[in-house]
This record gives structure tokens, sequence and C-alpha cells, in this order.
């Protein structure tokens, strides 16, 4: 068996420990202050003490605190520039990499659930794993008939993990709001709860990658895997060699990240026009940048490899019809028409009575990347945008209380948000509005609302 859950009383002792550790430091910084160090300076070295706690113990522990971690990498971006600087590599480091589960473990999984001579279906297995992440881990093999596989090892124990480590941390979610501006962690929790069962489940996760392997079949652009076997807790599909999107971010040339940015968020909108599904975990370490197609140099050549469809929302017409005709009536000033349509599609609440005008001043900035022929994604914009909302003085802030996000559009604004994140850590320029022009049903008033792509 593997470690993963250790002892429950482990487990949940580190994670209750963190909140008293917080105040214990914070109490260190007033010693700090009275010792004559600057308010600054405290501030900036609690900050970096606290960020470093945190994801040790969210990374240690895999299961759902290396979920939340990951959940949270992605908005990095709109931390504050003073307290980014301590999150960004403690947050990296989460979206890649994990303690290993030990080999015997591993073997144990796989002759349960391949049989005793599960070697037999290898020509070769490597016991390092190549990759490990919140409730699995991934081992790089030749499968018998020579082709190089991955195969992901759920760990045992994982789904009393999620579901404990989760609950733990919505204990004191409070807490954590201050460490993370901009980022309402309640709601954040409670949809990966909602979730458990999907991320266990890998026969469902099977599914959801051939629809899409199947639809991305010789796509110029992107990649999917195919799957190879599917067993209980364990998933082989076909392996993919490219650049983790994390060194993209970290160490890639413009033409990179310009490119890579461009094909994520083709990605985020052709895919449910097109397979019925919307990839759900878009942090980095899910997304690789391939060599072009017939082997060039050329970065506009460039391809996106697509890994992990543990989390999917079904999708079976696309995004929302209403989607498309907001975005292009927001942009022509439409005020009056915005309005109406998010009234009718539960966005404003019956009881509230807001002015069409401010709603769409609330949500123009929003939706800046899709006037540009070309935008600019960065951490100062994003950082601009959370401010803006989070600020309980501003306007913005106050007319987003009295709006209401329905239950069907949770996932689809969770994907969308952190899918900017991402692009402004590649700090990209995109062309969104022709992604939004070639597969989102009614933006272009040409299409009316049956258009895309094909």
């Amino acid at each position: 068996m593997s470690d993963l859950p250790r002892k429950a009383v482990t487990r949940t002792a580190k994670l209750a420990a963190l909140p008293l550790s917080f105040a214990g430091r914070a109490t260190w910084g007033l010693g700090k202050r009275i010792g004559g160090k600057s308010a600054e300076f405290v501030a900036r070295e609690l900050q970096e003490r606290t960020a470093e706690q945190l994801f040790k113990v969210l990374g240690e522990l895999k299961g759902g605190a290396m979920k939340f971690g990951q959940a949270l990498s992605v908005f990095e971006s709109a931390l504050p520039e003073e307290l980014a600087g301590p999150y960004r590599a403690a947050l990296t480091k989460l979206q890649e990499a994990a303690p290993p589960m030990p080999v015997r473990a591993v073997h144990a999984v796989l002759e349960e659930r391949l049989g005793p001579e599960w070697r037999d279906s290898f020509l070769e297995f490597e016991d390092k794993p190549a990759a490990a992440a919140s409730i699995g881990q991934v081992h790089r093999a030749v499968w018998h008939d020579g082709r190089e596989v991955a195969v992901k090892v759920q760990y045992p124990g994982a789904g009393e993990a999620l579901l404990s480590d989760l609950t733990q941390l919505g204990r004191f979610a409070r807490l954590l709001g201050p460490l993370l501006p901009g980022i309402e962690v309640k709601p954040l929790l409670a949809e990966l709860r909602e979730r458990v069962a999907e991320e266990l489940d890998y026969a469902l996760e099977a599914r959801s990658q051939r629809e899409h392997a199947e639809v991305f079949t010789d796509d110029p652009d992107v990649v999917v895997p195919a799957v190879v076997h599917q067993a209980e807790q364990v998933l082989v599909t076909e392996w993919l060699e490219g650049v983790p999107l994390s060194e993209v971010i970290a160490d890639g040339g413009q033409e990179e990240r310009d490119r890579a940015g461009q094909l994520l968020a083709r990605f985020l909108f052709s895919g449910p026009a097109r397979t019925g599904l919307l990839h759900a975990d878009p942090h980095p370490g899910n997304f690789r940048l391939l060599p072009a197609a017939d082997g060039s140099d050329d970065p506009a050549g460039l391809r996106l490899g697509v890994l992990d469809f543990g989390t999917v929302d079904r999708l079976p017409g696309g995004l929302p019809e209403t989607i498309g005709p907001c975005l292009r009536m927001a942009l022509a000033g439409e005020a009056e028409e915005v309005y109406a349509l998010l009234r009718a599609e539960g966005f404003v609440k019956e009881s509230a009575a807001l002015d069409p005008e401010e709603v769409l001043e609330y949500l123009l900035p929003i939706i800046e990347p899709a006037e540009a022929e070309s935008f600019v994604f960065t951490r100062g914009w994003m950082r601009t945008q959370a401010a803006r909302l989070a600020d309980p003085r501003s306007p913005a802030h106050q007319l987003g209380r009295q709006l209401n996000l329905p239950p069907s559009y949770l996932l689809i604004h969770r994907v969308t948000l952190s899918t900017i994140g991402v692009l402004c850590q590649l700090n990209a320029s995109v062309r969104l509005r022709e992604e939004l022009t070639a597969w989102l049903p009614g933006f272009d008033a040409a299409q009316g609302v049956s258009g895309g792509a094909s």
C-alpha cells in the first residue's frame, strides 16, 4: 500500500497546524518590527516564510492538498508583484512533481489491476516515475507492441486523501484568503470536492481522452495521446514527448510563448465546439509544446500536446449559446441587450435592479482581450483586473457582489479564468478575437448562433 494517506492523523495534523503557524509567524513579524526592522522588510520576509511552508505541506501530502495547490498555481499572475515572487517558485513545483510513491506500492497496484504477469504487457517499464501529481503518478514504459507509453498509476487511498484534505482546508479557508488576494478560496475548494469522483474514475477519464484523441487525430495544432489500455487505478496512454508549458513560462523565447498562448486559446474554444467536452484542468503541467509535424524548427508550426482528462465538463452543444452574442453585444456597447441576456440567463438575480451601463462597464475590462486584433496578456494586466474586482471600495467589487453565477457556468468560468492566468504567465501575444470568431457560436454576427469553424 502507498504511504499517501500514511496515517490520517498525520495528514490532518499537518494541515491543521498551518493556521497556527501562520499566527506564529505574525507574532514573529511583530517581534521583528519591535526590534527595528522596517514594515516592508518584515512583510516580505513573512510572506516568503508563509508561502514556503504552505506549499511545502501541500506538495508533500499530494491528495486534495496538492490538488488545491495546483488549482492555485494558475492564479499566480493575479498576485501583487511584491507577493508574487515568493509564491511563483513554490507554486510551479506543484505543476510537475511531487514525492513519489514507493516502487513496491506501484508494483502492487499493477499486479492487482493488470494481473500477476503484468510485466508481460511491457517490453520495458521504468520504476522511477516521470511525473507525479495529486492522485497518481506517471511511469514511462514500452508497451508490448513497441509503442512508448505513459502508465498512470493511482495512489491507493487517493479518494480518502482527497476528501480529507479538502475538508480540512475548507475549515480554515477564511485564513487562507488574505494570503491569496483576489482568489475566492471557499468556492474553489467546494468545486474540487464535487469533482473527486470524476478524478478517481480512470474509465471516465479514458473515455474523455479517447473522444478528444479521435476528434483531434491529424490536427495540425493540437495533439492528444491515444489511450492504449485502461483498468481500475491504471491508465496507459501513448507517450507524449515535448517541453512542459511550465518550462516555456520559465525560459521560453517570445515566439514559443506566443505560439503556446495562441494554441491554448484555440484549444479552450475549439474543444467544446468539436468534442462537446471542456478540458477543465488547465494548469501548465497538463500541456506540452511539441515540434512541428514536419520536423521543422519554425515556431509557427509548434503544436500543443494536451494531457490529463480526469476533469471535464460535458457540454453536448458546446459552450452555451448565450456567451457569443453577449460578448459581441458588449463589445458593440449594447448595454440594454447585454443586460437582458444576463438577466434571462440568471446572471442578474430577480431581486436585483442594476444599471445596464454600469454592468457593461463592469464587463468590458474583462473582455478587453477580444477588442484588439492581438492582445498581450501580462501579469500586470491580470493584477489590475484582480485588484479591480477584489477591492471592497471599488464600484466593480460592489456590482460584482450583486451578480450571480449560474451553476451551469461555474466550471466554464473557472476554466476561462485559469486559462487567462496561464496566458499571463506566458506573457503571450494572442489573437483571441480570431479564435472567438472561429469557434464561439454567435460571436460573429454573420454566423448567427449556429456558427463555428470546421
